[in-house]
């Protein structure tokens, strides 16, 4: 992989000439709301972004699978329902200084997006954007990026990895909209600069306390034959069902769509996000729900995620971001829940119901 030196001043230099060019640039800045919180929010500058402050609270989702969106138009009339398609080719935009969790969150919802059928609103922006994430270094006890084969140094997602050194960053292109992007800026990383570029990933690296092993790939298959196992029941009995988990993590991508009438003849088909946490998602129009508790919708969630995705798309739901842990209102904690189930896993029979 090429890698290039930029100055805090190079930096600045791109962002404004994007922004000039009219392409929107994202960047972690602090929150609205909140000074001491950071999201993800287009800026104007480069002095404007708040790299490597802390994790942003929300994930990159809403930039890619928008909260509530027009698939298309509607006008009915006597005789027919004439159909206008929304434009499926968003603008270019560019993220800069992206966690490393949330970038690969997007490759990893991907395979989903192009399961039997090509989401074309997805890909649009997915591929009208350019990805340069941050090494991270703002890691808690809540981060568990190492237990799902990723770290803070992760280049999955990303088409440009930014690792800060003095004076700027050590910049490695992996991919080819990354060498777009950067084109002639910057300078060839000498041996200096890459020894210290490595010494701050080991640091990073360092930093992060494994709590918990890597997931096992035989994880999947033990939780499936685990399925009526009384332990659900333990663990969800501080689940209030609020979905806040689905709505903040990067990888949960539900949805429901609805037809908005705006009068009697015109309207619009939204997608909206929706989570299986929530009692409503899974009724019937009987009036049936095959899900009628809360520990058996929690179940779906750690099933969907740990056993139902990887074994159809080989990829685990989950990029260890920790932000379930830390919104959660009922102190449902992601690390500790695994460590239960992991260590049942090791130390009881596959199926075993005790």
């Amino acid at each position: 992989m090429t890698r290039r030196f930029l100055t805090h001043e190079e930096m600045a230099s791109l962002v404004a000439e994007l922004v000039a060019a009219g392409t929107r640039v994202i960047a972690p800045v602090c929150a609205k709301d909140n000074a001491e919180q950071i999201d993800y929010m287009p800026i104007r500058k480069f002095e404007d972004a708040k790299l490597g402050v802390s994790l942003p609270r929300r994930s990159l989702k809403e930039f890619f699978l928008p909260p509530s969106e027009v698939l298309l138009y509607y006008v009915q009339t006597k005789d027919a329902v004439d159909i206008r398609e929304v434009p499926t080719e968003p603008p270019p935009q560019v993220i800069l200084g992206a966690m490393p969790c949330d970038a690969a969150a997007l490759e990893v919802v991907d395979k989903v997006m192009s399961w039997g059928y090509r989401d074309e609103l997805w890909f649009g922006r997915r591929e009208s954007t350019t990805i340069v994430t941050l090494l991270c270094g703002v890691m808690d006890s809540s981060c568990l990026c190492t237990t799902v084969g990723l770290g803070p140094d992760s280049s999955r997602g990303s088409d440009v990895l930014l690792v800060p050194v003095e004076g700027g960053f050590a910049a490695r292109l992996v991919t080819s909209k990354g060498e777009v992007l950067l084109a002639d800026r910057g300078q060839a990383v000498n041996e200096a600069l890459q020894n210290s570029a490595e010494a701050v990933q080991s640091e990073a690296r360092k930093k992060l306390k494994q709590t918990l092993p890597a997931i096992p790939a035989e994880f999947a298959d033990w939780l499936s034959k685990n399925f009526d196992n009384p332990v659900w029941k333990t663990l969800a009995l501080r689940c209030h069902g609020c979905g806040a988990c689905a709505a903040f993590c990067p990888t949960c991508h539900c949805f429901d769509i609805v037809d908005e009438h705006d009068s009697a003849e015109e309207g619009s088909r939204r997608r909206n996000w929706d989570s299986c946490q929530t009692s409503k998602f899974t009724v019937h129009s009987s009036g049936h729900n095959p899900r009628q508790s809360q520990s058996e919708r929690f179940r779906q969630r750690m099933q969907h995620k740990f056993s139902i995705y990887p074994k159809r798309f080989e990829e685990i739901l989950c990029t260890g971001c920790g932000r379930c842990s830390r919104i959660c209102p009922g102190g449902m904690d992601l690390p500790e829940i695994l460590g239960s189930l992991l260590a049942m896993a090791e130390t009881k029979p596959e199926g075993s119901a005790q």
